[in-house]
């Protein structure tokens, strides 16, 4: 069985905030965003961590893949408007880190989402293990554990 997402942080708990703007196409015949959208707005979160100012986290010669991404939908999204991410930095092992993510919209939250994001060597398609200089960046995105 896998667990629900738990966290209760606000907003502005995330060391991480960017936002999307919603598009009439993201929306379903039921009028609120699909599903699959909002896993692409946690998406634009995770690319403004690992991909600052249009370079890569990553050691050369390696890249980003996700190992896991459980996400609980727990509110309504409409269009039209924007969508706030929040994200930020929950473990840091050897080759993969793990992240908290919140969509927002407006005053609500509408998603929360884990996920394991994994360094992977391009040539051998292997778990790379992280870089000092990354292992320092991702501490600087680290939540607070006494905030959840």
């Amino acid at each position: 069985m896998i667990a629900a997402v738990t966290s209760l942080r606000a907003l502005d708990d995330y060391p991480l905030v960017t936002f999307d703007k919603i598009r009439f196409a993201d929306t379903d015949p039921m009028g609120h965003v699909n599903n699959a959208t909002l896993a692409t707005f946690l998406e634009t979160g995770r690319v403004e961590m690992l991909h600052p100012d249009g370079g890569s986290l990553a050691e050369p010669g390696c890249g980003w893949v996700i190992a896991r991404l459980a996400v609980d939908f727990v509110g309504e999204l409409r269009w039209p408007g924007n969508v706030h991410i929040g994200t930020g930095v929950t473990r840091v092992g050897s080759s993969s880190v793990g992240l908290e993510q919140v969509l927002v919209a407006g005053e609500d939250v509408v998603a929360r989402a884990e996920t394991v994001i994994v360094q992977f060597d391009e040539t051998s398609r292997r778990p790379e293990p992280l870089g000092e200089a990354t292992r320092e960046r991702f501490a600087r995105w680290r939540l607070d554990t006494d905030t959840a």
